[in-house]
Order: C-alpha cells, then structure tokens, then sequence
C-alpha cells in the first residue's frame, strides 16, 4: 500500500528539480539510465503501518446508491480498496462513528442538488492514524488518535485531511458528541440565545445528542431550563444534568404544561424537532423572546423532508411580542469554532461537562458493532429510543470486537439510570450521584491550522 503513494511523492520531487519521465535530463542533458527517488523507501512501514498490525487491501463502506429519505433503501455495504493518503491526508482506521438525523437529509440529497450517486456516507468518525502523507507526518505520526468531521465516516478506513482532523487524547466515543452537536448548542446559545441569567429556557428533544448540551449550557448560564423528552428514563437523565423541569410529553400535554407552569412565557427556544412542537414553541415565546431553529426532524423522513407548519400568522405573533426566530447552521459560524471545540474539551476534561453516549446495548438486536450495525442505530435513532449521542462500533477485521472501557462505561450508567429512575408525587428522580473522572485533554494544534474549514454542519 505504501509504495504507491511513496512513488507518486518521489516521481513529484524529481519533476520539482528539473527531471521528466523519459527524455533528456534537463539538468545535465545526458540522456537517464537509472531514476532515483528521494524519498526514503524505509519509511514505508512508518507511513502506512501501525504497531506491526496488517492493513487489509479491502475495507467496507456505507455508499449512497439512490436518493431517498429511506436510509435502507439508499444506501449500501460495498466492499471497496483501502484507500491510501494524499500528502496532506491522514488515513483513519475508524473505532467509532456518529448517528446523526441528517444522514437521512445527505442521503436524500437535500444539501447539495449537483452531487449524484454513488457517494459515500457517514460524517463523524474517530480512530487511530494507521497512515499519513509525508506532508501530513510534520503533525501527525502513525497511532495517533484523532476525530474528524467529514464526508465518508461509514467505512472501516478513511481518508481524512490532516489539517481538519482533531487530535484527541484517547478513542472515546464522548469525543465525537462535540464535533457537532455540542458545538451547534455551544455557538447557538452563545450567539442567538443571548442568554441572561435568570431567564427560562425551553429545549425540544433534550435528551438526544444536541439537546443534552443545549441543557447543560443554557444552566451554566443560570438559566432556569425546561427540557422535552418521551420517556421517564430521559426525565431522569435529565434531572442528572440539572434540568430544572423535565416534562416526558407521553405522559403530560406539553401545551398545558408550559401554560400552566409558565403564563409570563419562554425567553429562550432551542428547537429541532419542527411541526406542531415549533408553532407550540412560537406560541410560548414570551415578550422579546427569541426561538432558534437548529433542525426539524419530524418532518426528515418525509418526501419534501419539510414538516407541516402553520405560520401564517407568525409576523403578528412576533411583532405583539417583540420577539425573533432565528435559524442557526453551523457553516455560517466557521469563525465561532475553534473556541467553542477547545472550550468543551477542557469543560469534559475537568469534568464540568456531561457527553453522553448511547451505543445501543439496549437497543433490539443488542449493541451496535460493525458497520452493518449503522442501518439500526439509523433506526434506533428515528424511533426516538436513544438517549443521548447515538454511536456505532465499527470494530475493522484486524480490531478486536470487544466492548471498550468508555462503552462498558456509558452501557452502566445508563442501566444503572434506567434502574434507578421512577416518578414520584409528579416529579422524576435518578437516585445516582455520577462520579466521572477527570480525563486529561490537551487540545493541540488549534492555532496551527487544525481548523481551517470547520466540518460541514447537521441538524441533529
């Protein structure tokens, strides 16, 4: 594998100096007999080899074969080369991929019309570097580990750009809830929210992969925040991260609740879910108001991909109250990210930040291991059953399938939750005091380039 790459790097060098393929040397015009690259043909195991471990020639991937909404119907498992690094690029040997609601949106080809199948699938990854360009090597060496952002995460190995990877400490799945779900609530509320204490906060869907962040942010700031879920389980997660009113809408009418609970109104929306709960959310708005729109997942899976919205009387709405609508989407903010992504990384190394994941042990058909499992974490993900980021195992043929401490970990807690939560006199308990070791971060390379193009965002 690494011969190829090596010998397109030394073909470029001889051409830098002067020579050509065949012909004359423009140097001494005596015509070549031998062709010598300067590359180091030794280094080969360095660039393309980790701890001794074999890089398969074949890998598999998730490729987009037809345009749907339906993710089943439009992608599928090929088995494909490894692909081997430009000069700039990492190769990825991938541990763990992110879930996000958007894959049905790429997959659907909503965000960009002009791009035809087959592409490939998948936007958040983690793993260790396994092989690298002679460029890339001045930041990176083989068995790093690194997150990335970026198209074609669904695959055994990627090839991901040194200069938008993010080296992280460890492969822990925790990581990849950052890239862009806590990222999108970091700079949302930061940017639109204008959060001032004391204010009251409502956050829909708030125990999933953003809404867990949008939470914890919107308390950092003294806030008093309010957080839709579907289960008494999620209530209790909840409550964990300081919610100060949980309401599980399969047991209480959401509408009722907010009017009763909170005539003066919400000062603050961070909304993904769109429909029926977005006009609710217009309605609840209190006098200056503002409601962010990061995403409207009911209405994804749909042919137009758009939920049904009555909005014809939103401008009176908002000109009673003085109040705003704003949408937020993370490419708009390129210049927001670098701080947001170093702030969070030392808030969760110090332990002040909560990134929970789910990596589907209670899922049916168990944990999601290989990239088979994608479909139903996909699934999983639809069905609302995740609490908190959804993640997949990839688990390469040359890694070993066993579960890693930060699954075991998550996997616990959660049941540990699930156990341990119940309602009682009309509010929910977690009867759990979390004990989360600090884990040391060091965010390298942030001035040096690492976050030139921040990953393309999702609404998840």
């Amino acid at each position: 594998m690494s011969t190829p790459l090596l010998t397109r790097l030394g073909r470029r060098a001889i051409l830098a100096i002067g020579g050509r393929s065949g012909g004359t040397d423009a140097l001494s015009g005596v015509h070549p007999v031998a062709r010598r690259f300067i590359i180091d043909m030794s280094y080969s195991a360095h660039f393309m080899d980790f701890k001794g471990s074999s890089i398969p020639s074949s890998m598999k991937k998730l490729v987009v074969t037809k345009l749907s909404p339906n993710f089943r119907e439009a992608v599928s498992v090929q088995t494909v080369a490894v692909p081997t690094p430009g000069d700039a690029d990492l190769l990825v040997r991938n541990r763990f991929v992110g879930i996000n609601a958007s894959d049905i949106n790429y997959s659907a080809g909503r965000y960009d019309p002009t791009v035809k199948p087959p592409f490939d699938a998948g936007f958040e990854g983690i793993g260790e570097v396994v092989g690298l360009g002679l460029s890339a090597s001045s930041r990176y060496t083989i068995g790093d580990t690194v997150a990335y952002f970026g198209s074609g995460s669904f695959a055994e190995y990627t090839v991901v750009p040194a200069k938008e990877s993010v080296p992280v400490p460890s492969v822990k799945p925790e990581f990849l809830t950052l890239l862009v779900s806590g990222a999108t609530a970091y700079i949302a509320l930061k940017r639109l929210g204008d959060l001032a204490k004391g204010e009251t906060v409502l956050v829909t869907a708030a125990a999933g992969g953003t809404g867990q962040f949008a939470v914890q942010f919107a308390k950092q700031a003294g806030c008093h925040v309010i957080g839709t879920c579907s289960s008494n389980e999620k209530a209790g997660f909840l409550k964990s991260l300081k919610c100060d009113r949980p309401i599980n809408y399969t047991a209480e009418d959401l509408a009722n609740t907010l009017r009763k609970e909170y005539p003066k109104g919400i000062d603050v929306v961070y909304e993904s879910v769109g429909g029926s709960v977005l006009e609710l959310a217009v309605n609840s708005l209190a006098t200056k108001g503002r409601l962010i729109v990061i995403g409207f997942i009911s209405g994804y899976q749909t042919a137009s991909g758009i939920p049904p919205f009555k909005g014809g009387t939103l401008p009176v709405k908002l000109l009673q109250r003085s109040a705003s609508v704003r949408g937020f989407f993370l490419p708009h903010f390129t210049s927001d990210y670098r701080e947001a992504l170093s702030s969070m990384m030392q808030m969760f190394a110090k332990g002040k930040l909560v990134c929970e994941v789910d990596c589907g042990d209670l899922a049916q058909g168990g944990r999601f291991v290989g990239l088979e499992a994608v479909f139903r974490a996909v699934d999983y993900l639809y069905a609302g059953k995740n609490l908190g980021k959804v993640v997949v195992e990839v688990a390469p043929p040359s890694v070993s399938n066993s579960v890693t401490p930060a699954c075991k970990a998550a996997t616990f807690t959660r049941r540990r939750r699930k156990s341990e939560t119940h309602q009682a006199n009309g509010d929910f308990e977690t009867r759990e005091e979390e004990v989360r070791a600090p884990v040391k971060v060091t965010v390298s390379g942030t001035d040096s380039g690492h976050f030139q193009r921040p990953p393309f965002s999702l609404s998840i």
